[in-house]
C-alpha cells in the first residue's frame, strides 16, 4: 500500500486553494503534497515562480556549471525554472520529480509516480543530462504543524484532488489553478461569483 492511499492523509495529492483563501501567500495556489501524517504536512507550490532567479544562475552560484556559456549550451538547464515552493526555508532547494530517478538515502519516494530529492547530486545529474525525466525545482516549501492543515480544510480553505504528472510538471503555470479546479469539475469563475451565497 502506498503512502498516498492511507486513509485521511493527502501525500501524493494536490491541494487547491479556495478563492476565499485568507493567507495571501497561498492565494490561487496549487500545492503538491509531499508528506502528510499526524506530525504535520509538507508540500511544494506548483504555480508560483521565484522572483529574479534562473536555474542556470543558481547552478553557477553552486559551482555545478562553469559559467553562462555552459548554461546556454544546455537545454535541460535553460528549460528548468525556479519555483517558489512556499514560505518555509526559502533558501533551501527541493526537486519534485518523476519516479524514474533515485539517490540512496536522499530521495523520498512519495508514490510510484513522484519523488522528492533535496541534495546537490540531483542538480548535478540534471545539469549532466542524467536526471529524472520530469522535474520541478523549488526554493522553500509549504509546511503545516500537526492538525493545522486539517483545520484549514475544515474551514473551507483547501480542496484536494488526485495528482497527475501532466498537471504537476506542465511548465504552463498561469492556467494550472483553473486546470486543477477543472479536475474536480469546478468552474472557477462560477465558484468565485457564488461564494458567500447559500
Amino acid at each position: 500500500m502506498t503512502a498516498s492511499r492511507r486513509t485521511g492523509y493527502l501525500d501524493g495529492q494536490i491541494l487547491i486553494a479556495m478563492p476565499g483563501m485568507e493567507d495571501s501567500r497561498f492565494a490561487r495556489s496549487v500545492v503538491f503534497m509531499c508528506a502528510h501524517s499526524d506530525d504535520g504536512a509538507m508540500g511544494i507550490i506548483l504555480n508560483q515562480l521565484a522572483p529574479q532567479m534562473s536555474f542556470g544562475e543558481l547552478l553557477i552560484q553552486l559551482d555545478i556549471v562553469g559559467g553562462p556559456s555552459e548554461v546556454e549550451r544546455n537545454d535541460s538547464i535553460r528549460q528548468m525554472r525556479v519555483h517558489h515552493g512556499g514560505p518555509v526555508e526559502p533558501g533551501r532547494g527541493f526537486v519534485l520529480h518523476s519516479g524514474d530517478f533515485f539517490i540512496q538515502n536522499a530521495t523520498l519516494p512519495i508514490d510510484e509516480e513522484f519523488s522528492l530529492t533535496t541534495t546537490l547530486e540531483i542538480l548535478k545529474a540534471i545539469a549532466d543530462g542524467r536526471g529524472p525525466e520530469r522535474a520541478i525545482f523549488a526554493l522553500g516549501y509549504s509546511g503545516w504543524a500537526p492538525g493545522q492543515l486539517e483545520s484549514e480544510i475544515q474551514a473551507n480553505g483547501w480542496l484536494n484532488c488526485a495528482a497527475d504528472a501532466s498537471l504537476v510538471f506542465d511548465p504552463e503555470i498561469d492556467t494550472k489553478y483553473e486546470r486543477a479546479m477543472k479536475k474536480l469539475g469546478i468552474d472557477v469563475a462560477k465558484l468565485s461569483r457564488s461564494a458567500g451565497h447559500a
